[in-house]
């Protein structure tokens, strides 16, 4: 019979700790050793055994658990002649629901652990686990990683018959937010933490996000950036994205000094639509995908801008110059996803019915494409329709609890970054369509100012910021994109060599076509190459830049 605690005894039966299980004789069996585990006094372990790891020639123990009430977890932990003496608490994404592998991690010896975020997706999807469910909220918000951080401690213990030299967190997206939630409210439980394009402010961004389809929804699709030029409603083209893109690359492509289809700052962007797509309106009473219609130019003008509420507050950033390629993935209704691009099905799908407000509005409405659906207001299982969400409620006090459950957006990181002497590197490219990297950058400067009173260069010695230009959301776009995310942080922490820069590579068909380094912020890294060659890709390498 599986045993629940409640967290205040699970705590306590933390700190109280027991003896090694695994005093044992050193010939034993590795799958006596890992079995062991399931009769760990202060955890319910449902399952440990031997399990392959397809990136290695080495197996390692696989242990599953409960944390009561709906907390799964799990532990992949090296066996004792391959574990490098750290642990890792493997970051999630999205609205998770079920256990992530971190098997390169494994591979390299790190025991590492995750967890299902208190649900489980596979029997309630996307945030419907939400639905009149706080403690369902209060595990995803913050409790299941902190617990599971406790268990896999644990459970390092008495594997390994001594706790872990370092502690370590890594996650992007959600697992960002999760990073620095950690931070925040759990200052003991890492040495150093990773939090890539991370999530913190994560009502806002939700928010902005129905508010950005509700724009393209309005008036019958008629702002839509897809162009249905079969006029079938199919809305087949994005040729129209890619003319925008093509603008905004010829104003600021080559402020950097290449030109190289990634703009390094968009924030020091020069791009106007409405002066800049002057040339490119439609006339009256046409529609095509060479040319942009009043309704049309008004979407560019408005996710370029973010949302803003009727008394003027911005909610949340809008998209970066640059990113334009990225919308569609996002945000684009047309025939190539089905008109349901992934925020349609997925954030405005559900997220304000159960993540938002404090008493859930209602059911998500049957199909979530259909936005002239009327919704049924009445009744045991009402229904809420994204388009009618009104971005005035943000500030309006109605989504105030919910906020204090799931964004860690606090810039006070006395306890992790001074107190305990906790490094920590946020990353996040300035491509990212989804999570916008201003954001970051805004949380960033706060935080400086209210932990290291404005001076970054005292923030410098225990947090570093890196901006990656033409980064999509947590890799890919057409920028420099990828490094390993961990080694840098693991480096500092262990060795006190703080990372000035990190080398970045983009690829295409598995050959590196773009490098560079990226740079801690404020510094930028410019192109100090040959000059006679600055837009040969042949010179788009590390050594050809510099930070400044």
């Amino acid at each position: 019979m599986l045993r629940f605690y409640s967290p205040i005894v699970f705590l306590l039966l933390f700190v109280s700790g027991s003896p090694s299980l695994l005093a044992q004789p050193a010939d034993q069996p590795q799958e006596q050793a890992c079995k062991a585990l399931l009769y760990a006094r202060n955890l319910t372990i449902t399952s440990a055994g031997i399990r392959s790891n397809p990136l290695s020639e080495e197996s390692y123990c696989y242990v599953r658990g409960i944390i009561a009430p709906a907390i799964h977890f799990h532990a992949q932990l090296p066996w004792p002649e391959n574990w490098n003496g750290r642990f890792l608490q493997w970051g999630d994404g999205g609205k998770d629901g079920d256990l992530d592998y971190a098997n390169h991690r494994v591979a390299e010896g790190y025991a590492v652990t995750n967890s299902n975020m208190g649900h489980d997706n596979s029997v309630e999807s996307g945030a419907s686990f939400a639905w009149n469910n706080r403690q369902a909220e209060i595990d995803f918000g913050y409790r299941a990683v902190h617990l599971t951080v406790m268990a896999g401690k644990y459970l390092v213990n008495q594997f390994y018959n001594q706790a872990p030299e370092y502690s370590y967190f890594e996650g992007c997206s959600q697992g960002g937010r999760q990073g620095l939630m950690e931070a925040q409210r759990f200052p003991n439980d890492f040495d150093g933490i990773v939090a890539g394009a991370p999530a913190f402010a994560y009502q806002a961004l939700n928010a902005a996000g129905i508010w950005n389809l509700q724009r393209i929804f309005r008036n019958n699709l008629a702002g839509n950036l897809a162009v249905d030029t079969n006029s079938d409603g199919s809305f087949n083209s994005l040729k129209l994205i890619e003319v925008l893109h093509e603008q905004v690359m010829g104003k600021c492509d080559a402020n950097d000094g290449i030109t190289d289809g990634v703009i390094n700052n968009p924030l020091a962007c020069d791009f106007d639509p409405s002066r800049d797509l002057n040339d490119l309106m439609c006339s009256a009473g046409t529609s095509t995908d060479e040319c942009f219609s009043e309704d049309q130019l008004q979407t560019a003008i408005d996710l370029y801008t973010g949302p803003v509420d009727d008394n003027g507050n911005s909610v949340y950033p809008g998209k970066a110059l640059g990113s334009e390629t990225q919308w569609a993935r996002y945000y684009i209704p047309y025939s190539g996803n089905n008109m349901g691009p992934s925020k349609l099905v997925g954030v405005a799908g559900d997220h304000m019915n159960y993540l938002f407000y404090e008493q859930d509005p209602g059911r998500t409405i049957p199909d979530v494409r259909d936005y002239q659906y009327q919704p049924r207001t009445d009744g045991v299982f009402p229904e809420f329709h994204w388009i009618d969400y009104d971005i005035n409620d943000f500030y309006s006090g109605k989504g105030d609890l919910m906020k204090s459950i799931t964004d860690a957006e606090d810039p006070n990181l006395t306890q992790f970054l001074k107190d305990r002497g906790g490094k920590l590197i946020i990353y996040h490219g300035w491509s990212d369509t989804l999570i916008v990297a201003e954001d970051t950058l805004d949380y960033f400067n706060d935080m400086v100012n209210i932990t290291f009173s404005g001076s970054i260069a005292a923030a410098s010695e225990n947090a570093r910021l890196f901006l990656a230009p033409g980064m999509g959301h947590c890799a890919g776009g057409p920028g420099p994109n990828s490094w390993d995310k961990l080694a840098p942080l693991v480096d500092w922490v262990e060795n006190d060599v703080a990372p000035s820069s990190i080398i970045a590579t983009h690829s295409s068909n598995g050959s590196v076509d773009n490098e560079r380094p990226i740079c801690a912020y404020p510094q930028q890294a410019t192109y100090t190459g040959p000059t006679s060659g600055q837009n040969n890709p042949e010179n788009w390498i590390a050594e050809n830049f510099s930070c400044q």
